[in-house]
C-alpha cells in the first residue's frame, strides 16, 4: 500500500508543481485541484477503446486528462461479469492514481415499443448501476436515442421519462447519477430533450450535453442551451476542439454562466498518428478555451 500511496503523492506533486502550489500539504493540494471548475477528461469511445485498464489510466496520467468515462465493450473490460474482487481491483487502480473514474458509458435506451426490450434495457441499467458503485464511479450514461415513427411522439416521450425515473430512483440507493446523453437522430433535438425532462421527476437524472450540430439549429445555441440548462449535470461530451465549426468558446461562456463545475469529456473519433499526443493537444486547446471565458 505504501508503494501505491508514494506513487500517488509523487504524481500529485508533479501535476501541481507547474501551477506554483507544490509547497502546500498534499491533501490540501488534491482537494484544491478537485475544485478548480471545469475539468478535462476522456471518453474511451474511439481513442481509448483498445487500451486495457492499466494502459488507459497511464495514458490519462501522461496527458493530464484526469477523468475517464469507461465505454461499454471496450478493451478495459469493465463489465458486470466482474466478480467482487475484480471490481475492488478496478476501484483500487483508480484510487491509487490521480485519474477519476467519472462513470460508465452504456448504450441502454428506453424508446422501444417492445415491452420485453424496454424491460431488458431497464434491468441491465440497474446491474450497471451496481457496477458503478463497486468501481467508485458516480454515474451511468444512458440514451433516449430515437422516437419510433410508428408510435405517437407523446407516448414515447412519456415512456422514456418514466423509464428514466425508474432507473433514477434505483440509482439513488447506490449514490449514482443517471446521465442522459443528448443523442440520436431525433432526440438530439433539444426540444425533444426538454419534452422528456419536463416529465422526469427524480433529481439525480441529468442531461449530458453532447455538443451536437443540432445545438445550433434555430433559434441558436444560447437559446437552445437555456432551454435545458436547469437539467445539465456534471458531464459534457466534446468531439475535439479543432475538427469542426462548433462554437466551443460560446459554449464555455454559457457553462461559466451557470457555474458549471463538472467534466468536459473528449469523445474523439478523428484519426491522429499518436493518440497520446492528440490528447495533450486537446488539453492545451481546452485550457485556451477556459482562459478565454468572458473575453470579447
Amino acid at each position: 500500500m505504501e508503494t501505491h500511496l508514494s506513487r500517488r503523492r509523487f504524481i500529485q506533486r508533479s501535476l501541481l508543481a507547474g501551477v506554483g502550489m507544490s509547497v502546500m500539504d498534499p491533501a490540501s493540494l488534491w482537494a484544491m485541484m478537485k475544485k478548480r471548475g471545469m475539468r478535462f477528461g476522456l471518453v474511451t469511445y474511439q481513442w481509448g477503446k483498445d487500451w486495457d485498464l492499466p494502459t488507459l489510466i497511464a495514458n490519462c496520467e501522461k496527458t493530464g486528462l484526469l477523468g475517464v468515462e469507461l465505454r461499454t465493450q471496450h478493451a478495459h473490460g469493465v463489465e458486470t461479469n466482474l466478480n467482487a474482487a475484480q471490481r475492488a481491483e478496478v476501484k483500487k487502480r483508480f484510487a491509487d492514481s490521480p485519474v477519476t473514474c467519472v462513470g460508465y458509458g452504456s448504450n441502454f435506451e428506453y424508446h422501444s415499443p417492445d415491452p420485453a426490450k424496454l424491460r431488458e434495457n431497464i434491468a441491465q441499467t440497474k446491474e450497471y448501476i451496481k457496477l458503478c458503485k463497486d468501481i467508485g464511479a458516480t454515474g451511468i450514461k444512458v440514451k433516449p436515442n430515437t422516437l419510433p415513427a410508428e408510435v405517437p411522439r407523446e407516448k414515447t416521450i412519456a415512456q422514456i421519462a418514466a423509464s428514466l425515473d425508474e432507473v433514477g430512483k434505483f440509482a439513488q440507493d447506490y449514490g449514482q447519477l443517471i446521465r442522459v446523453e443528448v443523442h440520436g437522430p431525433i432526440t438530439a433535438e433539444l426540444t425533444n430533450m426538454k419534452a422528456i425532462f419536463d416529465q422526469v421527476t427524480e433529481p439525480n437524472v441529468k442531461i449530458c450535453w453532447n455538443s451536437n450540430m443540432q445545438d445550433l439549429s434555430a433559434p441558436g445555441l444560447e437559446e437552445n442551451f437555456n432551454m435545458v440548462k436547469k437539467w445539465i449535470g456534471d458531464t459534457v461530451h466534446v468531439r475535439g476542439f479543432n475538427i469542426d465549426n462548433y462554437p466551443h468558446q460560446e459554449l464555455f461562456n454559457l457553462f461559466a454562466g451557470i457555474n458549471y463545475n463538472g467534466w468536459i469529456l473528449l469523445e474523439a473519433s478523428h484519426e491522429v498518428p499518436d493518440r497520446v499526443a492528440g490528447m495533450k493537444e486537446q488539453l492545451a486547446l481546452f485550457n485556451k478555451l477556459k482562459a478565454g471565458i468572458g473575453r470579447k
